[in-house]
This record gives structure tokens, C-alpha cells and sequence, in this order.
């Protein structure tokens, strides 16, 4: 079977790549072909092995038996609404062409009340999987009935690399306010001083580009290989992050982790986890102690969300019967 993919591939940004990686080694794994939509589908293709078409073109959606519209953050309004109609045009248009849909691992909002009348209409009678505990609680709110899933970055297997305890990941991310960054910069002054080594790390290069200045005193990486974050994640004692897939790969690769939080998303993974974290400002001092003295997560958690993540390929493979079964010739729109 053909699955294709629909998210915010191919612009460079690590968390986004992570979910695709994940997604097309499971399925390839299950003896499925993958067709991802990218803004980039050459470079798509190269670095994650499969096919690629152009994000905007809609014939595309007549190459795939099953559409998964997921993984990531989609289902919200706060970039801008052209985001979420973009997303929902993609769900509608592979239903016209009588495609199965399922939504997958999405988390879902924040939304304007305009948002959340469009996600209604357009979700209903779509299978839905959504990756955290608030995702799943809004959309029941919402008169939808969704089943819980969780990100499938989550299951990315680390390489084998040295821990080297005293080193931590600091990953910020631009766009926030700058009392935000100021404090995670201080953050970071406090644990040179604890003795340890920083690397900011950024996951989203020419986005993140403005906050360098920022942390001009501290050694600076900027990648958005995926595998590459998952092997510094590996090989760190401790990660903080402000970006999701910072806390998530470092959940995948066993390292203790710590939130600031610029989302709601990113504060539904700390909840789930037992993670340590903090809504923005922050506060360094204490931000600085959770890496000093080692504040985990939940690890029994962590696990739970991978097998999580495992069972919801089993649940969208297997809704797809559902799907064809429910979604015939005149019944393919909301």
C-alpha cells in the first residue's frame, strides 16, 4: 500500500523531519510505500528514502491508497489561519478524491473560536488520532471522538554514543519574547558555572538564526537533521528545551530533560512525562537546578508514550478499512 504523508516537511526544521523519519522507517518497516507532501521534495526524497511531490499540488493526492494528515502541530490558528486552512484543504481534497484520511498524532490548537468551528466541519466522520492527554481532552470537548496516540518521534532509536554527563543541550527558539531568551541565556551562564559544558543547539536554521547573538558567549550549533539532534540528545547528560522535539528526542534517547514552555503542546509533553517544566519567562536559578541535581522524567511514562506512538500506526492502518467502508462516492465531504 501507497501512505502518504502530510506535514510541515521540507523547510528545515528538525522536529518536523523527526516525525517524517519516524513515520517513514515504521511504515516502511510494515512493507509499505511512503509519498510524503514537501516544500522541498527533492531534498525530501534524499534524506528520508521515499517519494515526494510538491506540497501544493493536489493532484499528488491521487498516488496514495491511506493519507495520514500528521504528524506534528497542524490543527491550530496561532501561526496564522492560512496554516490551518492549507491543512484542511489537504483532508478535504484527498476525501474528494475518495482517499482514506486519518489524522495523526496531531496535537491540537490553540484556536480561535473561527478555528475551531473549521476543524469541527472538516474532521467530522475522519478518524482521529492525537498525540497527548489535552489534545484528546479539547477535541472531546469539541464534540469529536478521538483516540489517543503520541508522537512518533518517540520511537527514533539513538546511536550508539558516549554519555557525557557534564554536557547539556540548551535549545531555544526564536519568535518568543525576549525576556524568554534572556532568562534561558542566563540559565546557561548558571551552569557553566555549576561546571558544566552548554551547547545551544538550534533545531530550525535561518528561523533561529535571530537568537545567536543572544547566546554569542556560548558554543552554537544549528541543524535540521533530526538524526544529528538525536545523537547530541544521546550524548548529553541533560537537555533543556523550549522547542517540542527537543524534549522528545531526548525522551528517545534516554537523556533527562527539562521544559521551558512556549506552546501548549510543549507543556502537554512535560505533563505526560513527569517532566520538569516552566511556562515563559522562566526562571533560570531554577531552571539551572533541574539540570544540576538531575530532575528525571518519569521514565515508566516515557515508555507508555512509545508504546503509544507504536499502537497508533496498528490503529491508522487498521481505521483504513473503516474509512473506505464509511467514506464512499457521495459521502466523501464533511
Amino acid at each position: 500500500m501507497v501512505v502518504g504523508v502530510a506535514g510541515y516537511y521540507g523547510f528545515k526544521n528538525a522536529g518536523d523531519e523527526a516525525i517524517l523519519e519516524a513515520i517513514a522507517r515504521e511504515l516502511k518497516a510494515r512493507g509499505h510505500q511512503v509519498l510524503a507532501l514537501s516544500g522541498d521534495p527533492k531534498q525530501t526524497a534524499k534524506e528520508h528514502g521515499i517519494r515526494a511531490a510538491y506540497r501544493l499540488n493536489p493532484l499528488a493526492l491521487l498516488q496514495a491508497d491511506l493519507w495520514l494528515l500528521g504528524g506534528g502541530g497542524l490543527l491550530q490558528d496561532a501561526t496564522s489561519s492560512l496554516s490551518l486552512l492549507y491543512y484542511l484543504s489537504v483532508l478535504r481534497t484527498a476525501r474528494f478524491f475518495r482517499k482514506r484520511v486519518v489524522v495523526f498524532n496531531q496535537s491540537l490548537g490553540p484556536l480561535t473560536p473561527w478555528g475551531e468551528k473549521q476543524v469541527k466541519r472538516a474532521l467530522r466522520g475522519v478518524p482521529i488520532i492525537l498525540r497527548d492527554q489535552d489534545s484528546w481532552e479539547y477535541a472531546k470537548n469539541l464534540g469529536l471522538s478521538p483516540a489517543l496516540g503520541a508522537d512518533p518521534a518517540l520511537l527514533l532509536t539513538p546511536p550508539p554514543v558516549k554519555r557525557e554527563e557534564d554536557l547539556v543541550l540548551v535549545i531555544p527558539r526564536a519568535g518568543v519574547d525576549q525576556e524568554a531568551l534572556t532568562n534561558l541565556y542566563i540559565t546557561a551562564n548558571h551552569l557553566v558555572h555549576e561546571g558544566r559544558r552548554v551547547l545551544v543547539l538550534l533545531l530550525q536554521p535561518g528561523y533561529d538564526d535571530e537568537v545567536i547573538e543572544i547566546f554569542r558567549l556560548h558554543r552554537v550549533e544549528k541543524t535540521a537533521d533530526p538524526r544529528r539532534v538525536l545523537y547530541l540528545a544521546a550524548q548529553a547528560g541533560y537537555v533543556i528545551s523550549m522547542r517540542l522535539h527537543g524534549l522528545i528526542l531526548a525522551a528517545a534517547a534516554g537523556t533527562p530533560f527539562a521544559a521551558l514552555s512556549y506552546d501548549p503542546k510543549v507543556a502537554a509533553f512535560a505533563k505526560e512525562t513527569g517532566a520538569y517544566y516552566q511556562e515563559l519567562p522562566g526562571d533560570p536559578i531554577k531552571l539551572s537546578k533541574a539540570a544540576v541535581y538531575g530532575r528525571y522524567p518519569d521514565w515508566e511514562k516515557v515508555e507508555a508514550l512509545k508504546e503509544r506512538a507504536r499502537q497508533s500506526f496498528d490503529l491508522a492502518l487498521g481505521e483504513a478499512s473503516l474509512v473506505k467502508k464509511t467514506h464512499g462516492r457521495g459521502s466523501s465531504g464533511p
